[in-house]
């Protein structure tokens, strides 16, 4: 029996309605969610909607107690439809595999893996597994080369006046207005673009409707024309207009071909009683595949699923990264940046139907800074109930938590850290034990996975021309040009290094002295005057530690540059 929802957030709202849904369809059946994804180049972090939604629905389920079932089919058995730009070792003579199955396709040049969606479905699956997705994968290929669907394959065959008459509903139709939610950047037109399954070929020819579609015996690429099928022998004619080919064979016995897509989908849901499916926009115009599939399966004796339509996921940072791969970031991409759990609060605070950005860029800081501030509210139980649904979803499944960093130091402070010290090991463990002295860090190993994430960043996304160099030798023109109060102010700052000597300690220190130099107390409020001056004083420090008049947040800057360094390069 369903387990009503005690929580306000999307996740268990849609959970409610999987659980009434699957009880009034299949009782005492496992409950079936499913995701489909195509292995036709790099699936992005706009793909990753297409997993997240059901899979974060699919684990409240668990938790409540039932058995789920997550699909991904992997639509390995889709044509090769495009050469990918920014695949490496991948070049226009991969365009003779047009029309071809994915998986007939080689892999790009040094690959590991035997066929083209290989390639692409090994690092989802990565990704999959360190964000805890637990799912049943399922091969298209396997699926259709295997004669799993003969006898859907027979009966849409048999039906094909009924679909085709589903389908003439749509086709007269005008194209239908702009819609008012536009891609914005590269990534956002990717995903919107999908597989290109939303606008394939819907089985209509010049020798009548066909809703299935062989693969060529002679070229092995799908540009064939059925002209003839007999409903008693099955015996099917086909001939390719690539290369000429051409073959009468048994459908009952014929295993290399497949449904066209707007058939292919709700044949699906029929196959494998899905209850929810969420579909992208790409699929959601008059005439689409999940609308016209939502006919369609009645003639499998299906029901469509139920399941939102999800919006855009957008990248922040796109250009740099874009420039250097040539391609939209992934979901390994992110991972090297990011541990899983803020990846999956992204997706889980968000419903399906909010567009939203994943960082790459110094946003990243504030989204880390965001997340260690929920984990204290939830920690000291001041945290609102869908902040606090949103952060379970995040940080566990319903087999466990996931593995996390046992000492979660700020984000922004480990990215200055491995910037000064350009990743140097025992230089990072230094300035890591300084922080806190009274709770030293010990080892590496405590702020990991987070360092190494951090470091990444650094390394992968910032721009030489922004990372941070220290200085080796005083600016002594600099420093010779400051006035009695300039050179007071660094006296009291360097004065003070000892006594202060930790992340708040410091922090304490250079705020303070702006204050002092005004005849305040080290603690007094900030005014408009004295904000003027810190953010002066801000600048002198950093021209003289940096060259620039910005940088990584001075406390952790002077930690890092350490006491003595710090003494000679402000010496006046």
């Amino acid at each position: 029996m369903a387990q009503s929802s005690t929580e306000t957030d999307w996740v268990s709202r849609f959970a409610d309605d999987v659980i009434a849904e699957s009880e009034r369809r299949a009782p005492g059946k496992p409950v079936v969610v499913a995701s489909g994804l195509s292995p036709s180049g790099p699936i992005h972090l706009g793909n990753l909607r297409e997993v997240m939604t059901p899979h974060l629905v699919a684990d409240e389920v668990r938790r409540r107690g039932y058995e789920v079932r997550h699909l991904i089919s992997w639509d390995d058995y889709d044509r090769y439809r495009k050469v990918p730009a920014g695949v490496a070792g991948v070049d226009e003579s991969w365009s003779e595999h047009i029309g071809r199955p994915l998986t007939s396709v080689p892999a790009p040049v040094g690959s590991a893996y035997p066929n083209w969606a290989e390639h692409f479905k090994a690092a989802m699956t990565e990704a999959l597994a360190e964000l805890g997705v637990e799912y049943d994968g399922i091969s298209q290929t396997a699926q259709y080369t295997s004669g799993v669907y003969r006898d859907q394959v027979l009966h849409a065959m048999k039906h094909r006046g009924d679909i085709d008459a589903i389908l003439e509903q749509y086709r007269t139709k005008k194209a239908p207005g702009k819609k008012s939610q536009k891609p914005v950047d590269e990534a956002e037109l990717e995903a919107a673009e999908g597989s290109g399954a939303a606008a394939e070929d819907d089985g209509t020819g010049s020798t009548g409707y066909f809703p299935y579609k062989p693969y060529c015996g002679g070229c092995g690429k799908d540009l064939t024309v059925v002209s003839a099928y007999d409903d008693d022998t099955t015996e099917l004619t086909y001939t390719c207009s690539a290369c000429g080919f051409s073959e009468t064979v048994l459908l009952s016995e014929f295993n290399r071909g497949k449904l066209v897509w707007k058939v292919d989908w709700p044949m699906r849901w029929a196959y494998e009683g899905v209850i929810f499916e969420p579909s992208g926009v790409d699929h959601s115009s008059p005439g689409s595949s999940f609308q016209v599939g939502g006919q369609i399966v009645s003639i499998f004796d299906g029901v469509q699923p139920i399941g939102p339509m999800y919006a855009f996921v957008g990248i922040s940072g796109m250009a740099k990264m874009s420039s250097s791969k040539g391609g939209v970031p992934t979901p390994a991409d992110a991972l090297q940046i990011m541990e899983p759990q803020l990846l999956r609060w992204l997706y889980a605070r968000r419903r399906p139907n909010q567009s939203f950005k994943i960082a790459f860029d110094q946003e990243i800081q504030r989204l880390y800074d965001e997340w260690d501030k929920l984990e204290a509210k939830v920690a000291d139980g001041s945290v609102l109930p869908a902040d606090a649904a949103a952060h379970s979803r995040a940080a566990r499944t319903a087999a466990g938590e996931l593995p996390r960093t046992p000492r979660p130091l700020p984000y922004r402070t480990l990215a200055s850290v491995v910037d000064v010290t350009a990743g140097h090991e025992d230089q990072t463990l230094r300035i890591l034990t300084e922080l806190d002295p009274a709770n030293p860090v010990t080892s590496l190993d405590q702020v990991r996975p987070r360092l190494d994430r951090a470091e990444n960043w650094i390394t992968s996304q910032v721009p030489a021309d922004q990372r941070t160099l220290v200085r080796e030798e005083a600016d002594t023109e600099l420093l010779g040009s400051l006035d009695a109060e300039g050179r007071e102010s660094l006296r009291l700052l360097v004065e003070g290094l000892d006594s202060h000597w930790s992340l708040d300690g410091l922090t304490t220190l250079v705020y303070g002295v702006p204050k002092v130099m005004a005849g305040l107390e080290p603690d007094a409020k900030p005014t408009p005057e004295l904000k003027v001056a810190q953010r002066s004083f801000f600048a002198l420090l950093y021209k003289l530690l940096v060259s620039r008049e910005t940088g990584p947040r001075l406390p952790t800057l002077l930690l890092a540059v350490g006491a003595d360094r710090v003494r000679k390069l402000l010496a006046v």
